[in-house]
C-alpha cells in the first residue's frame, strides 16, 4: 500500500510538471497561473502545493529535469583524472546542441526559458534560481577549462575565469537566436561546427589570455 502511495505520488507530480510544460509553452509562464495547470493535469491546487511550494518552484524543476542526462559527461570533464577534459566538454555540448535541436521536450523547456519566462515580482524566486546556477555554471565550466590547461589542451596562460564567461555566454546565445529563428541555420546539422568555432576561440583568442602571471594565478586559484 505504501509503495502504491508513492507511486500515485510520483505519477501525480509527473502529470503536474507535464501540464506546467504545456501551458508555459502556450500561454508564457507570467500568464499562467496554478489553477491552469491543475486543470490541465486533472488534480486540485492543493496536489500542486503538496510537491511544489510555488510557481517558481514548478519551472525550476521542469529545469532541472533537463541537467540529469549530461551529469556523468559534466562530472567527466571537471575531473583532474580525465585525461581529455577538453574532448569531454566538447562532446557534451554538441550533444547539448543536439537535443535541443531533435528532442521536442528538450526544446519546449529551453525555449520557455529563453523566451517565455519574465522575470516579474512573483518570480523573483526563480530569478535567484537562476543567477544562482549560473554562477555555478560559469565556476564548473572554468574548472573544466583549467583542467584542460593542466593537460596542455589549451593555452597555458589561458585567463580560465574570462573565458568560461565567454563561453556561457556564447553557448546561450546560439540557443536563444536558435530558438527565436529556428530556419538561420540547422543546429542539429551544424552543431559540432559551432563547439569548435568556440574551442578555436578558447585557443586562439588574445583577449583569453592572462596578461601577467599574478592575474592567471589568481584566475586558477578561484576555482
Amino acid at each position: 500500500m505504501v509503495r502504491r502511495t508513492k507511486e500515485e505520488a510520483q505519477e501525480t507530480r509527473s502529470a503536474i510538471l507535464e501540464a506546467a510544460e504545456q501551458a508555459f509553452y502556450e500561454r508564457g509562464v507570467a500568464r499562467t497561473t496554478l489553477a491552469d495547470i491543475a486543470a490541465l493535469a486533472g488534480v486540485t491546487r492543493g496536489a500542486i502545493y503538496w510537491h511544489f511550494s510555488n510557481k517558481a518552484d514548478l519551472v525550476q524543476a521542469m529545469l532541472d529535469s533537463l541537467h540529469e542526462p549530461l551529469n556523468e559527461l559534466a562530472k567527466a570533464s571537471e575531473s583532474q583524472d580525465e585525461l581529455d577534459p577538453l574532448g569531454c566538454m566538447r562532446s557534451l555540448l554538441v550533444h547539448l546542441f543536439h537535443q535541443v535541436a531533435i528532442d521536442p521536450k528538450t526544446r519546449r523547456i529551453n525555449e520557455i526559458l529563453f523566451h517565455k519566462c519574465e522575470f516579474t515580482d512573483e518570480m523573483c524566486d526563480l530569478r535567484r534560481q537562476r543567477q544562482v546556477a549560473s554562477v555555478d555554471c560559469n565556476s564548473r565550466i572554468e574548472l573544466t577549462l583549467n583542467n584542460a590547461v593542466y593537460r596542455e589542451q589549451l593555452p597555458a596562460n589561458l585567463n580560465a575565469r574570462r573565458a568560461a564567461i565567454a563561453l556561457h555566454a556564447y553557448i546561450d546565445g546560439i540557443l536563444r537566436q536558435w530558438l527565436l529563428v529556428p530556419d538561420c541555420f540547422e543546429l542539429h546539422k551544424e552543431a559540432e561546427t559551432w563547439v569548435d568555432i568556440c574551442i578555436d576561440m578558447l585557443r586562439l583568442c588574445p583577449s583569453l589570455r592572462s596578461t601577467s602571471p599574478d592575474e592567471h594565478q589568481s584566475s586558477c586559484l578561484k576555482v
